[in-house]
């Protein structure tokens, strides 16, 4: 997942063309206006200064401005909402994974869960998510959890590495991500750029919540991401 292009890359390499492309427009216009106003010669026989370039043509980089897009440091647009997450009893599957592959790891997590809760004939109630408890550049811990209703009486384990616990609580951003999941590096990379503008101190706890079913890294997929703030 980590080859996959940056969308802040993306932004900067179309911006660097559309101002280049504006540069050369107004270079030329200025070509043009003094082939069409050439200096005269003066008695002393010195050649005169160039006539004064008409104020548009004077200008090209307030018409820059107009065109091109928000200079490339600048965060991408990105959706977030602030909400409080409330814990609820869930089945959890702890695991562990590299990123390349995430997708397999965790959909084969949810499957394994799933098959699990409803062995045990427990009511789900919302939609799996999985909680990333630590990553760092190869690979990340999570636990794989599916809400419940209620939590059981006397059942904290129901086999096959699954346990009765509790989902995250606190304060949180929420951002969205809709499409493929093998695409999912561009949306935290936005997310990333928003945080270091805001300025936003974050644990180091992110819930993905799956709104549709997780089928494969390139499908897709409607994902709800929280990020916990400190």
């Amino acid at each position: 997942m980590d080859e996959e292009p940056g969308l802040i890359d993306a932004l900067r390499t179309h911006w660097r063309a559309l101002a280049i492309f504006t540069l050369l427009v107004a270079s030329a216009a200025i070509i043009a206006e003094r082939r069409m106003f050439p200096g005269a010669s003066v008695e002393d026989g010195r050649p005169a200064e160039s006539a004064p370039a008409a104020p548009e043509a004077a200008k090209p980089d307030e018409k820059s401005d107009a065109a091109k897009p928000a200079a490339p440091d600048a965060a991408p647009s990105v959706m977030s909402e602030t909400v409080n997450v409330d814990a609820r009893p869930a089945a959890v599957l702890k695991g562990q994974g590299k990123w390349e592959g995430a997708a397999k790891t965790i959909s084969d997590a949810l499957k394994k869960l799933n098959v699990a809760v409803a062995k045990a004939g427990l009511t789900v109630n919302g939609r799996p998510i999985a909680v990333f408890t630590k990553t760092d550049d190869t690979g990340f811990s999570f636990e794989a959890m599916a809400p419940l209703a209620t939590a059981p009486e006397g059942k904290p384990k129901l086999g096959d590495g699954v346990e009765i616990g509790a989902s995250p609580a606190g304060k949180a951003l929420k951002f969205q991500h809709r499409g493929a999941y093998e695409e999912i590096d561009a949306t935290y990379e936005a997310i990333a750029a928003y945080l270091d503008e805001k300025g936003l101190d974050t644990k180091d706890l992110i819930i993905e919540e799956y709104l549709t079913d997780f089928k494969g890294e390139d499908a897709n997929v409607d994902v709800d991401i929280y990020v916990f703030l400190k």
